[in-house]
């Protein structure tokens, strides 16, 4: 999908320091990132390119005002072909696409996470559905409870 020109939107969700940088960071790697991956707090994004489409990882822990995503000219990078990862997308609420996944992450100790996926598009909906079943049934029911098909 992404190498066609495709676009892919994940909304990351969850209280400070419950792990969405590490995860964006994970994910980023797995995809054949190099180098150093910065954390976009102070910068609001940090664009890494692959073969074939950029990736656009966004923080709004920062802003104030939804507002302000519109005054950065961040109405573009939405726009264009590419991967893109939206920590804190309720910052901008009003403004953003609707995410094709959303990934809710919440702490359950200081090692442990619960992470939710939901599908909120056709094509995410499909991607979740054929995700492998050899996970504990407790976590696919997580899954199916978040939107997953059973």
């Amino acid at each position: 999908m992404l190498e066609q020109g495709g676009s892919v939107d994940i909304s990351l969700n969850g209280p400070l320091g419950a792990g969405k940088t590490t995860f964006t960071r994970h994910l980023l790697r797995a995809l054949g990132v190099q180098g150093r991956i910065k954390s976009p707090s102070y910068a609001v994004v940090e664009t890494h390119e692959l073969p074939g489409y950029p990736v656009h990882h966004f923080d709004f822990y920062r802003f104030n005002d939804p507002q302000e995503w519109e005054d950065a000219g961040f109405r573009d990078l939405f726009a264009a072909p590419g991967l893109r990862l939206t920590e804190w997308p309720d910052k901008a609420e009003g403004l953003l696409p609707t995410p094709d996944l959303k990934l809710e992450i919440e702490p359950v100790d200081d090692i442990q996470r619960r992470v939710r996926l939901q599908g909120l598009t056709p094509a995410a909906r499909g991607w979740l559905a054929s995700m492998p079943t050899f996970w504990p049934a407790s976590l696919q029911a997580d899954a199916q409870a978040a939107g997953a098909p059973a």
